[in-house]
Parts: structure tokens; sequence; C-alpha cells
């Protein structure tokens, strides 16, 4: 049995290799907010968040494969939450069921009995919901699903199960038939069907009669008990081994059911933590990874929003055709802010989440790539520069020209001139293999540089900054600026000059407006 609510073709798979950056991206955009906010404090959430999230999908069609099913999730909850309570109550319970000291045909399928009349209880459960809310669901991925447990799961069906565990309780004893093989050893054990003892008289005394002998083993026996035991497991192996294969079989759908449904509550847990702040949230619209496309209105740094009050601002962009977008201007004015913005959506999109904008377009990427500036290395194996030239190797290793690179402050732990030209290079690099990179810098000379060259693929974007220091946490476009209004910031800091009344901080390019 599938699920095929993760994928249109093949089940999810939870223990996938991650990126080989996904600390690097979890760390840089802060998505542990993102997982904590999905999951709940449910571990299993948590675990099916960062695995969806990190492992982003590259096919536009599978991302609205999943996205209609969201919609789907959005509208019935209560359902999804059913339905994942069911999972992970027959996995729960599962557990509980002892399976005994001695690994023995009589016990494994002792065992493997009571889990099938708990999985067909569940079952049931699931039939009944499909039957009664299949009608309020839209998406490809419900329709199939509920279709399926309609058609294999019916009354017929439940009845004839229970009536083949029934007989594995053997009520009326165990007939079981072999051969003598060599050395008058028993062979070719076989269980055979029980008669039926709720025949007519008529047909009891018309039936066939075969010459049968007893034997009785006294109750004191131990000796012939155990004799007996081995006999009985001999024709029980081959069944009690297909019946513990069916309760593993059914164990596996239930897991995958709830693994696959972990996404889509952690979904819902999320949109209702944003609709109660009166947050923005949209499907966005993924096109194919070979277009250079990137708009939105109203972006906003989703995991700076989910910890803090009031929202941060929200930035519009329309990047078409693009591969190179220079960020530049004042210091705490947004810009890293920003960036985290635009990868947070790029993974939510790319594994067929909503986002946190008003409207989203963007192509979808082989890779998201960070690179952010570190703190200092204090066992001195390196310098800063060093550092960032090894993780900017790293990267090269693993980039492909349809990648989507963040860099944040990269190349800054040098000169003005050594920093530009090194950025200068690196840049020309990705762009001449159409790798599309956001770029915030300080670097003056590198940014006027790219600037006075008027390349139709580069835009420039600046923070702004009103005539009286004031930051209003809005990206724009704008040419770069010879200054990043340090100033600003020492004014505050040592003369108690607000930047603007009743802003709060939260870190160094986190800047979140009141009221805004």
């Amino acid at each position: 049995m599938n699920v095929l609510l993760m994928h249109p073709d093949r089940d999810f798979d939870l223990a996938q290799n991650l990126p080989w950056n996904a600390q690097n991206l979890v760390e840089d955009l802060d998505l542990n907010t993102l997982f904590n906010t999905m999951a709940q404090k449910d571990q299993w959430l948590f675990d099916v968040a960062r695995t969806s999230v990190l492992s982003s999908l590259t096919d536009p069609n599978t991302i609205q494969y999943r996205q209609h099913i969201l919609q789907d999730c959005l509208k019935n909850p209560s359902t999804i939450r059913n339905l994942y309570g069911i999972a992970t109550e027959s996995m729960q319970e599962e557990r509980k069921i002892y399976f005994g000291i001695f690994n023995s045909p009589s016990s494994v399928l002792y065992r493997s009995v009571q889990v099938l009349e708990l999985f067909v209880r569940m079952l049931k459960k699931l039939a009944n919901i499909a039957r009664e809310e299949a009608e309020k669901f839209e998406s490809e991925g419900f329709a199939q699903f509920f279709a399926m447990l309609i058609k294999e799961f019916d009354d017929e069906y439940f009845a004839s199960l229970n009536t083949r565990l029934n007989d594995l309780r053997f009520p009326n004893g165990m007939l079981i038939s072999a051969e003598l093989g060599d050395g008058n050893r028993g062979t070719h054990y076989i269980l055979r069907r029980p008669h039926d003892v709720h025949a007519g008289w008529i047909h009891r005394l018309l039936a066939a009669k075969s010459l049968t002998y007893t034997y009785s083993i006294s109750d004191r026996d131990e000796s012939g008990d155990r004799a007996l035991s081995a006999l009985r497991d001999q024709g029980l192996n081959l069944v009690a081994n297909a019946a513990a294969q069916s309760a593993d079989h059914i164990l596996g759908f239930f897991t995958l059911l709830r693994t696959e449904l972990a996404f889509y509550l952690g979904c819902v847990n999320l949109h209702e933590q944003l609709t109660d702040r009166a947050l923005t949230a949209c499907f966005p619209l993924p096109s194919g990874p070979e277009q250079r496309c990137h708009h939105f209105n109203e972006l906003y740094d989703l995991c700076l929003a989910l910890r803090a009050e009031p929202a941060p601002v929200g930035n519009d962009m329309c990047a078409e055709n693009k591969e190179l977008i220079v960020i530049t201007g004042a210091n705490q004015g947004g810009k890293s802010t920003f960036l985290r913005s635009i990868g947070i959506a790029q993974l939510m999109m790319q594994c067929g989440m909503f986002v946190p904008a008003a409207s989203f377009c963007a192509n979808v990427c082989d890779h998201v790539l960070t690179h952010y500036s570190r703190r200092e290395d204090t066992a001195m194996n390196s310098g800063k520069l060093d550092e960032e030239l090894t993780r900017i190797s790293e990267i090269v290793e693993h980039i492909t020209p349809r990648s989507l690179l963040l860099l944040n402050e990269s190349f800054a732990a040098t000169n003005e001139r050594e920093g530009s030209e090194i950025a200068r290079q690196i840049l020309s690099a990705f762009m001449d293999t159409h790798i599309k990179v956001f770029f915030v810098t300080h670097l003056y000379e590198f940014a006027q540089d790219f600037y006075n060259q008027g390349r139709d693929i580069v835009l420039f974007l600046r923070a702004q900054r009103q005539d009286g220091g004031e930051r209003t946490y809005k990206i724009l476009e704008g040419a770069p600026l010879q200054t990043s209004y340090g100033a600003d910031l020492y004014h505050r800091i040592f003369a108690g000059t607000p930047l603007r009344p009743g802003v709060a901080e939260h870190g160094s390019d986190n800047a979140v407006p009141s009221g805004s």
C-alpha cells in the first residue's frame, strides 16, 4: 500500500541523505525557529520538517502537487490531525504488544495475530474517514489516497479478515499433516484447514471417514509436551512467517502515512501561528530551473517574524533575467534580514510549502548555498580570510549552474582593494556559469565597478536610509553608495541619539520597526 502524499509516484524517504551544507543552512537562515514552530514539541514532526525543507524538490510539477495537497490540509485541519493520530496510535500500540522471551513460531504467530487485530481496527477508522471526508478534498494526492482506502477496505474485506484472524487462534485445535522421512523423522509439515464444526449433522454423517489413531499426552508428561510443541511449531512455521510479514507490511504503511502527514501537519501548525500573528502567506509560483526569474511582494524574514514583535518590514523585488543581485547600503538597514528572507522563501517553495509574502515567483534551483561571515578562529589555525576562502572552495566543489548562492559580507576580512578584487574574480566566474547570486556587501570598489559595467543581468539594491539617519528597513533598487553610514551607529551608541523612536534591535541587521 502506498500513501503518495509527498510524491505522485514514490514514497517519501525520511532517512534520505541531507545536502552536504545542511548545517550551514540551518545556522545561517535560523531554520531551527521554523522547524520548532512546525513541530510544536513533537520530535517526529521536527525530524520530518527538517528533512523536507532541506531536501529541495527541483520539479515544479511535484512542488505544485504538494501545494494542492497542502491547500486541502489547510481547509481540513481536523481531518489531517485525525489521520495523523490514527497512524501514531497504531505505531504506539504495536510497540506495547509483548513479543515473548522465546522467538518460536507459536509466539511469533500469537503476537502477529494481536498486531493484525489492532491494525484491522485502525484501518477501519481510516476507511470510515475516507468515506465521510473524501468529498471535502480536491487535490490529486488525497483523491487517490481516499479512493485506495475505500476500494481496498470495504465491509466485506474486514469481515473476511476477522474470520481469518479468528481461525489463526485455532479455537478448535490445529490440524497438521506430516510425512515420514529418513530415519522415521517427520518431514513436509503442513498446517491444514480444520474441519468445519458448524456443518450439519447430515453432512458430518455422510462425509468420508479416514482412519485415525489418537494418542493423548498426560498433563505431567513434560517431555511429551515439549515434543508436541516442537511438532506444532514445525506446522506453524510458514503461517507464522506469513502473519509476521503481513503485520510488518501494514506497520510500514502506518509509519509512512504518519511520516508524510507529519509534513502537512507541521505546515498547518505554522500557518496557524502566522494567522494568529496576522502575518501574510501565499502559495508561490515555481518556474523551471532553466529560467532566471525572482519577483515578489511584501516578502519578510519568517524566522524573525516568529521570534519578534512586531512583524518585520516586507520588501518587493522584480529580478527577471538577473543572475547577480548586489545589495548595499547603510549598516543595520535590513540587508542581512532581506537575504535570509530570500533563502527561507526559496527552501519553503521548493518543498511545496507556502511562503511568507503577498506574492512570490522564482525558478527552482539544484542547491541553495550560503556563505555568511563567521567568528574569528580562536584557535588561530587560520586567518578569517583563509577560512572564508576555504568555504568558498568547498562551495565551488558542489555548486551547479542551476544553484542559488547567498553571500553575506563575504571577503570583508581584508582591505577594500584586495576584498574587491577577490569578489570581482569569484563573482565573474559564477556569472560565466549562470549561477544566480545574491550578494550583501560593503565593498564599494567592487560594487561600483560592476555598476559601471551596466550589465543587464545585474541588479543593484540598496537599504533605504532617510536624511535624518532613520532606517526604514526597505530594500529598494538603487546605485551603490560609497558610505555605509557607520557614523549613524557611532552617534546612536556613544551620543545616545536614537535612529528612530520605537525601534527594537535584534542583532546587527535584524532591526524590527515598531508598528510596521
